[in-house]
């Protein structure tokens, strides 16, 4: 109840956050009967809706369903193994060895349970992105060893929970401090970077490609038609075509390359070492999987295409201004020539011819 308090005073990022709540789920699992670990989270999540942030119900239900099943799938196992918990006090290795087995098994089977629920909701959604990656994993170790920790300091002595806390609190409000910090940079509709943000990225991409020598390419990419969309469907519909884009974006691309959210329906993305070439490869690509996309909306299914404007670095310029410039120019050819096409130039537009001088005395 500290940790969420805290929680509460700090602030929470919108959609999907990790805290450090696991390093008190797992001392229940492991020292209290099962039953306590399938009813534990119950209570807590109530405590979060009506301090920290109200959600929608299901959420709140799904996530007390996941971290009980989990825990008390992961206490079962452990009473099984140690006939009485609170030897763990003792540093007998047996005893660590099996809180630590338990603790995995309860990340697993908690992880696995929201992996599946956020694959179902969106299909599309690349498994990778629901599951693990190197930052989750490192958390996830880092709750597995709080929990086991607090456990033994349980065993020892309860008081101990008091010297275990303000550690814990520091450590989560770093942890929501770094999350917000993460949501600040982020379009909070794609989850890609905002304008802001992209052009800090790009602006150090650039500086790095022009020290270095590097090819650098620039693309400007527009939904063809977007206001059809949203007139004929919502803009609630419309927004989902923004996530499918956004989606299939990160899905195509890589992961050093600088993808954000323009503004409306344009997005920008910065490719370090790519030429004229592989600019217009990607492009091509990325205009292929977008216009093979489906969006369901009431009994049909929205298709949208997307024209693509690209600018080459020393070619069309050697800042972000030029290149954003430039990339405009091709992206507007592109609209001109009948949309759902990839404009890059290979050589910059020649300057506008002036008009002779008037010599008539």
């Amino acid at each position: 109840m500290v940790c969420i308090e805290a929680t509460r005073r700090l602030g929470v990022p919108a959609g999907v956050s990790r805290d450090l709540l696991s390093a008190w789920w797992l001392p229940v699992a492991l020292l209290l009967p099962p039953i306590y670990a399938l009813f534990a989270p119950i209570v807590l999540q109530v405590l979060l809706q009506i301090r920290v942030r109200a959600t929608v119900l299901y959420r709140r239900v799904f996530s007390s369903a996941a971290i009980g099943l989990a825990g008390c799938t992961a206490s079962v196992m452990f009473h099984h193994l140690v006939d009485d918990p609170w030897v763990l006090s003792k540093g007998s290795g047996a005893p660590i060895t099996f809180a630590v087995v338990a603790a995995v098994l309860f990340s697993l089977l908690n992880i696995g349970l929201i992996a599946i629920a956020a694959h179902t909701a969106d299909p599309d959604m690349p498994w990778r992105e629901v599951l693990w990656d190197r930052e989750s994993v490192l958390l996830d170790i880092v709750e597995l060893c709080l929990g086991v920790t607090v456990s033994i300091g349980c065993g020892l002595n309860l008081a101990l929970l008091v010297l275990a806390l303000p550690p814990v609190v520091l450590l989560q409000r770093s942890l929501l401090h770094a999350q917000l910090q993460a949501a600040a940079r982020t379009d909070a509709k794609t989850g890609l970077l905002n304008a802001a943000a992209w052009q800090r990225e790009a602006d150090t991409e650039i500086v790095r490609a022009r020290r270095t020598g590097e090819a650098l390419a620039l693309l400007i990419i527009d939904i063809d038609h977007f206001k059809r969309v949203n007139d004929a469907h919502g803009h609630l519909v419309g927004d989902q075509v923004l996530v499918g884009v956004a989606s299939t974006l990160r899905s195509q691309l890589r992961d050093y390359d600088v993808v954000g959210r323009f503004g409306g329906e344009e997005f920008v993305v910065l490719l370090p070492g790519a030429d004229a070439h592989e600019a217009r490869r990607v492009a091509e690509r990325l205009r292929t999987h977008i216009g093979h996309m489906a969006v369901p909306a009431d009994d049909t299914l929205i298709r949208v295409t997307i024209s693509a404007g690209g600018a080459l670095m020393s070619v069309h310029g050697d800042d972000l201004i030029d290149l954003l410039a430039a990339a405009d120019l091709a992206l507007y050819r592109a609209k001109e020539l009948g949309r759902d096409r990839v404009c890059i130039p290979t050589a910059q537009p020649p300057p506008p011819r002036s008009l002779p001088k008037d010599t008539t005395p």
